[in-house]
């Protein structure tokens, strides 16, 4: 099954501070984020920010409290009280060299996991979680379809 995904304006910005080879393009990150906000939002403006593994540990230290990078940090668009709603649903931040890693860890084609990384971070900018076990598999779950729409194989199963 291919996902036809729904027209959504989508400003979409990515910031490439990294110096990981063959990253994928606009149009790529494009077309993950608009088929995890299809049907949840018919406009949007998030950041995409590629770092390197200094820049993603130092984040994930400051912001989770946890040593080392990982993979993809959500940073939801919160307004301030008596602020009016915006399309702005905040900002992700993904360390390339580590989805790479993480790709031939796993045996995943490396577009795949982009395609996951990304469809997962634009989910949490929109309040899902996997906080705890009924939240995970719904949450898991979303990720499946989305990526099976979008061509690729489902991710969390097993190999």
């Amino acid at each position: 099954m291919v996902c036809h995904v729904t027209e959504i304006a989508l400003e979409l910005d990515i910031q490439n501070a990294s110096a990981t080879p063959d990253l994928p393009g606009y149009e790529q990150f494009h077309r993950w984020a608009a088929a995890a906000l299809a049907g949840r939002r018919t406009s949007a403006q998030l950041s995409i920010r590629l770092v390197d593994e200094s820049e993603g540990a130092d984040l994930n230290r400051r912001f989770r409290g946890k040593c080392g990078a990982t993979n993809v940090l959500s940073f939801p668009y919160e307004p301030l009280p008596g602020m009016v709603d915006s399309d702005l649903i905040g900002d992700l931040v993904i360390c390339a060299p580590l989805v790479v890693r993480e790709a031939r860890a796993q045996g995943t084609p490396l577009a795949a996991h982009w395609a996951h990384l990304v469809v997962h971070g634009v989910l949490h900018l929109l309040g899902y979680d996997h906080a705890d076990t009924t939240e995970a598999i719904a949450m898991e779950g979303l990720e499946r379809h989305l990526l099976l729409g979008l061509g690729f194989t489902a991710p969390y199963e097993d190999k």
